[in-house]
C-alpha cells in the first residue's frame, strides 16, 4: 500500500507519523512524507524535516520526503490524486469536552474533497 503522510509539526502530526511508522513497518507499505507549511505551528518546514528524519530512524523505512508549498489541504489532495497513493493519513480529531471532534482546517479539506481513501490518527 502506497500512504502519503501530510505532517505540519503539530501534536497530533507527530502521533500520526509513529502510528504510521508502525502500521508501515509492519505491512510493508512505502511511505512518502509531505511536510506542510502549517500555521498552527512555529516550526520551520527544515525543523519538520529533522524530526521527521529522526523519529523514523528508530523504524525499518526508506520514506519519500516532500515538501509542500501552497494551501496545504489543496496540495495533498492533488499530490494524492496523481501520485496513485492508496491513503492518505493525517493527525486529527482533538476532543472537545463535551466529547465531540475537532478536527483542523487541514484535515477537513482534505476528508471533505479526497477522491482516495484518508485516515485520521488520534
Amino acid at each position: 500500500m502506497k500512504l502519503l503522510l501530510g505532517i505540519g509539526g503539530t501534536d497530533d502530526s507527530w502521533h500520526a507519523l509513529s502510528r504510521t511508522a508502525e502500521r508501515a513497518t509492519s505491512a510493508g507499505d512505502s511511505l512518502t512524507v509531505a511536510i506542510l507549511e502549517n500555521p498552527d505551528t512555529e516550526l520551520t518546514p527544515e525543523e519538520i524535516e529533522e524530526k521527521v528524519i529522526e523519529r523514523l530512524s528508530e523504524y525499518d523505512l526508506d520514506p519519500e520526503i516532500r515538501h509542500v508549498e501552497g494551501d496545504p489541504g489543496a496540495m495533498l489532495v492533488q499530490i494524492a490524486d496523481s501520485g496513485e497513493y492508496d491513503q492518505i493519513v493525517l493527525g486529527g480529531g482533538e476532543r472537545s469536552p463535551m466529547g465531540k471532534i475537532r478536527v483542523g482546517s487541514i484535515a477537513e479539506f482534505v476528508v471533505l474533497n479526497a477522491e482516495t481513501t484518508v485516515t485520521l490518527v488520534r
